[in-house]
């Protein structure tokens, strides 16, 4: 039986690159794995597409297959290319995270090196006052923390791991149906670290960290909104080997006014306003968020006009930038009106109130 040619069998190209030839054999290896493939003939597409890799990934071996193909790797006019001992645990520990006995290499730089602790996000609610104007709250937390007695280190007297040789991981030799791979895997010994200590830490039991309820007080800038985020720096999950704890970001929450709106840092109110004072125009009190002020409504004022109060809005806290304020009138019609209070209107439309320019375009269509 003809064997497939390798770059069909992957589906690549004879002048692909070694990162297209990787990129397919992930994708059909994450296809027909028999681990997870459900194909009746996932296993032979699988053990297909390793030799075809095994042999394309490999400059040398490429160059054989491209002057002889298959020749190149017969012995005797049978069997192939022996991909027994080739290294296939990058490629597995990319597509399954290293569920399949499989994890990458580099396991003692990334479990040796000081790494920073996670951060922690903290919701928090606020009233639109203390938003405003900006508070004092303290938070609650359960928390990792770096040990003090061992400073996160886990111990005292640092030395070589003597399960990996300070490797930080473990070599060994596994076999499948497929053949005989090489796995390596974090040493369950130091942890991937490449070294263990003398004397474990009494306190945090060589974890290098404690488990503490801790309270912060945190002082909230004026003019923080929903959405906007404070950073703690340092003050999140220990790190890991001595390094940096995390930080804390607090997310907040602002609760709504009574009367006010907000735009970033304006402010708006809707001012109620009777028709007499529209009418006529009039001086008003109008609340605002460091008490009332007057307002000069001016006469023939209309439903929607709007009025800026300079600098009555909130602090950015970004900014030196201050907001403003904006009213903007409603005026409301009476409903209910008083004997003498409908005879003054009845009185005022007989005066033609009704005999404006807008009013005259209205009537010629009537």
């Amino acid at each position: 039986m003809n064997k497939r040619d390798y770059y069909e069998i992957l589906g690549v190209s004879k002048t692909a690159s070694e990162a297209e030839i990787k990129s397919a054999f992930r994708k059909l290896a994450k296809k027909y794995h028999p681990d997870v493939s459900k194909e009746p003939n996932a296993a032979e597409k699988f053990k297909e597409a390793q030799e075809a890799y095994a042999v394309l990934s490999d400059a040398t071996q490429r160059q054989k297959y491209d002057q002889f193909g298959h020749a190149a790797f017969e012995q005797g006019g049978s069997g192939g290319f022996d991909f027994s001992g080739f290294d296939f645990s990058d490629i597995f520990s990319d597509l399954f995270g290293g569920g399949f006995g499989f994890s990458s290499f580099g396991g003692r730089e990334r479990g040796s090196r000081a790494r920073k602790g996670s951060d922690r996000l903290v919701g928090m609610d606020l009233t639109f006052e203390e938003a405003a104007f900006g508070t004092k709250k303290t938070i609650r937390l359960n928390i990792d923390t770096a040990c003090e007695e061992c400073k996160g280190l886990g111990g005292k007297g640092e030395k070589k791991c003597s399960a990996c040789g300070g490797s930080g991981t473990m070599t060994k030799e596994q076999s499948t149906l497929f053949g005989t791979f090489m796995t390596r895997t974090t040493c369950s010994t130091c942890g991937g670290t490449g070294h263990t200590y003398e004397e474990k830490c009494s306190k945090c039991r060589g974890t290098g960290k404690i488990r503490e309820n801790k309270e912060l007080e945190v002082k909230i800038p004026a003019g923080v909104d929903t959405g906007n985020r404070l950073r703690l720096a340092g003050k999140g999950e220990a790190g890991e080997n001595g390094g940096p704890s995390g930080d804390i970001y607090i997310e907040f929450h602002v609760g709504k006014h009574a009367l006010f709106e907000r735009d970033d840092s304006d402010i708006y109110l809707e001012l109620p306003i009777t028709i007499t004072d529209a009418v006529l125009g009039a001086k008003v009190d109008v609340p605002t968020l460091f008490g009332p002020v007057k307002l000069s409504i001016p006469a023939g004022s209309k439903t929607g006009d709007k009025h800026r109060l300079k600098g009555k809005g909130l602090d950015s806290p970004n900014s030196s930038r201050k907001g403003d304020m904006y009213v903007i009138l409603d005026i409301q019609v009476p409903t209910k009106l008083s004997k003498e209070q409908k005879k003054l209107f009845e009185a005022l439309k007989d005066t033609k109130l009704d005999d404006t320019g807008a009013f005259k375009t209205i009537q010629k269509y009537l």
